[in-house]
């Protein structure tokens, strides 16, 4: 047996006992009188009830994580990990053993309360006011010896000690009578609810004692069966936890006065029989084992983190994931964490830190329950764990935790998602390798998606689209040698439209072609990746283009919706593609699609030039739809700024009335175009409208003009031009309504 299979030595007790003693720690006897005294019983219930909407989620979240796949070293952190990506799991990782490791000086600080009698008696007897740090020094020395020599083997078995002790404490507080003098009139339908103005004031305070139920998931490195282990022993101690809370809270409500719940933050001890040393002694028991399992917890985070490489130096991370090689205990990270928390035991007061732990904490936890809602919704088949939560505890869980941090304090939790981005914008330019955000929500984006296309599918069976928006394909085997088509197919789905980019290879379907189709798909994703390209790119393979363009248009609608539009390109000064657009549009017409034939030209595309617009009494079918793709195209950035100006051939005798029709249509319409950028042309019989658009538009951006169906066979239909740029032909195959 090896020496790592050696050290899976410990079963489920050990994290529950983990759990249940930081959930009845310090807080619990130091600030549960105060919370009660100044919001009442049913205030305290009620924090209590807010603070598990955030841990029962989370609980159950990580008890399903925990046996869906072997959960290693680090706890929660090698499941936020495994889930997220390493650059965001390390983010919150790193943040989250911060917290495990000031959390061990809050505990050593908190431990000092027990010892209240003592500088009591030293400035009664001495005038001596001696500072906390006598004991809390000496303390953390003495626990962090015990852990470096004996590690978390001896640490279990000192917390089933602390955790007897715990509950016997608990026992006779409960066993105990009222404080002296106080006539209890409480009562459950009329209770008090004091000042609930104050309630996150409090919660603020009360919170921490929540934060305790995962403790125990960070000795999973060493558990038998974490699958088993950690589901039970969570689940067990979140609940058992809140149901003593309740008991607690009664307790306290029917057996102190409000002055002494509010003043003396001991008052515990005095309804507790021989309060005036087992509660003491229970504060003391509960501190120690909290901060005995914080101290066991987070240098394991720390060796899990450093296993991954998450920090910026080789050195350092081969140093924090050595362990002892006899049980691999993580000397090396147990060290780090017992200097951090001396320096803050030495400062005494880590109440301002404690609240940016918190908030660290409810990240750790909205994360967690964000994985397992993400997970539900994704579906993915290799998500099979064998204890299962539901997705809308899930969504509970992660919105209340991101709520309550802002209700806590808006600042720290502003402060906490600031440096955690940094964090993570640092560890992502660090580790360029691995996966980032688009990790985290790649099955539910697909879930979605699929969803959303049955149900716009059936939509469609009932009624068609109440409004236009174009959805267009585009079959070009020329991706490489020039991207004008590629270009407009960006400019149309940027903001309102869809497009589907499909690059075609030239052959028969083979092992040959279908590697040559993932290498060039590879090409053209890192070809537009610098483009912030909104086209869906995908290759097809076809020995003719008349085949693919026969499949292309078939093909579903990524939109949920049918394609409406097919897109040519063809080499303006070269155009030795025209005849076989010319010969397929009957094809593409068949099927009832709108055309587009792009005319690439070698010239630069000049866009403060703006979009002309040409229409013609002749071709007035194609006018909507050459003024809605200007309308459509001049919304994306590259058109920023640039003017969309339209002209308008038609008979003399119809000028005016042309002119007004196109004003009212354009304001009617809504569309950014003015009057002075209208151009109304009468015909000349003796004028060929090429030569105009020669003219007129030599130097725009992009040039549209319009043709009929009856007319494309007529290859001069798209020469001519060859004063201007790049244009676009624009056939519709209906009329649109601008509306």
């Amino acid at each position: 047996m090896s020496s790592v299979q050696m050290t899976k030595k410990f079963g489920t007790l050990p994290v529950f006992f983990t759990a249940i003693s930081t959930i009845l720690g310090a807080i619990l006897f130091l600030r549960f009188g105060y919370a009660v005294g100044t919001v009442g019983f049913w205030g305290v219930i009620g924090i209590v009830i807010l603070g598990h909407l955030v841990t029962i989620p989370t609980a159950l979240a990580i008890s399903e994580l925990a046996t869906n796949k072997r959960v290693e070293g680090g706890g929660e952190y090698f499941i936020i990990s495994r889930s997220f990506g390493l650059n965001i799991g390390a983010t919150i990782g790193i943040a989250l053993y911060l917290s495990q490791a000031i959390s061990v000086a809050f505990y050593i600080i908190a431990f000092t309360e027990a010892f209240q009698f003592f500088f009591t008696y030293i400035i009664d007897s001495y005038g001596i006011d001696l500072p906390r740090q006598v004991i809390s020094i000496p303390a953390l020395i003495v626990l962090g010896a015990v852990i470096l020599k004996k590690g978390a083997n001896l640490g279990v078995k000192a917390l089933y000690v602390v955790v007897a002790i715990l509950f016997f404490a608990i026992i006779l507080f409960f066993a105990g009578s009222p404080t002296e003098g106080h006539i209890s009139s409480f009562s459950l339908f009329s209770s008090d609810t004091t000042d609930l103005s104050k309630f996150f004031v409090v919660f603020a305070i009360i919170f921490p004692a929540f934060t305790g139920m995962t403790a125990g998931v960070g000795l999973s490195g060493d558990l038998k069966n974490p699958a088993k282990s950690i589901p039970i022993g969570t689940i067990l101690a979140t609940v058992s936890g809140m149901i003593i809370y309740f008991f607690i809270i009664y307790k306290l409500a029917v057996s102190a006065s409000v002055d002494d719940l509010l003043n003396n933050q001991l008052v515990m001890g005095n309804i507790a029989i021989q309060g005036i040393w087992v509660v003491p002694l229970g504060l003391a028991a509960s501190t120690i084992s909290s901060a005995l399992g914080s101290i066991m917890v987070a240098p394991r985070t720390l060796q899990a983190l450093a296993s991954d490489k998450a920090f910026p130096s080789k050195g350092i991370n081969n140093w924090l994931s050595k362990g002892r090689s006899k049980d691999n205990e993580p000397i090396n990270g147990s060290l780090v964490t017992l200097i951090i928390a001396f320096i803050f035991v030495a400062l005494g007061n880590v109440n301002t830190v404690a609240e940016i732990i918190s908030m660290f904490f409810m990240v750790t936890y909205g994360a967690l329950c964000l994985i397992s809602f993400l997970n539900h919704f994704g579906s993915s088949p290799a998500y099979r764990p064998s204890f299962n939560s539901k997705w809308y505890l899930s969504l509970i869980g992660f919105v209340t935790s991101i709520w309550v941090m802002f209700k806590i304090n808006t600042g720290y939790a502003m402060l906490a998602f600031i440096l955690m981005t940094g964090l993570y914008m640092f560890l992502n330019y660090y580790h360029k390798n691995r996966k980032g955000f688009e990790s985290i929500f790649s099955n539910a984006i697909f879930q979605l998606n699929r969803n959303l296309q049955v149900f716009l599918q059936r939509k469609t069976q009932k009624q068609i689209f109440s409004e236009w928006r174009p959805s267009a394909i585009c079959i070009s085997k020329r991706t490489f040698e020039r991207d004008k088509a590629l270009i407009l197919l960006n400019w149309i789905s940027h903001k309102y439209g869809f497009g589907t980019y499909l690059h075609r290879i030239e052959g028969y379907y083979s092992k040959a072609t279908h590697k040559q189709a993932e290498e060039e798909l590879i090409r053209i994703n890192k070809m537009i990746s610098k483009k912030d390209s909104h086209v869906y790119v995908d290759t097809i393979i076809s020995p003719s283009y008349t085949s693919a363009i026969a499949q292309a248009i078939q093909i579903p609608g990524i939109a949920g919706m049918e394609n409406n539009m097919v897109i040519f390109e063809y080499d303006k000064d070269k155009p030795d593609d025209l005849s076989h657009i010319v010969d397929n549009f009957a094809l593409v017409n068949a099927g009832k699609f709108d055309v587009l034939i792009l005319a690439s030209s070698p010239r630069e595309i000049k866009y403060s030039n703006g979009i002309h617009i040409w229409i013609s009494s002749t071709d007035s079918s194609n006018a909507n739809l050459m003024i809605l793709l200007g309308f459509i195209i001049s919304g994306h950035p590259d058109w920023k700024k640039t003017d969309i100006k339209i002209f308008d051939i038609c008979k003399p005798e119809l000028e005016e009335e042309t002119r007004k029709n196109m004003q009212e249509l354009v304001t009617s319409g809504r569309l950014p175009i003015t009057s002075s950028n209208i151009e109304i042309i009468p015909q000349d019989p003796e004028v060929h409208q090429k030569d105009l658009v020669n003219l007129k538009s030599y130097d725009a951006g992009l040039v549209m003009n319009g043709f009929r169906e009856e007319s494309v066979r007529k290859e001069s239909m798209f020469t001519g031009y060859d004063q201007v740029g790049t244009i676009l032909f624009v056939n519709a195959h209906s009329e649109k309504v601008i509306e």
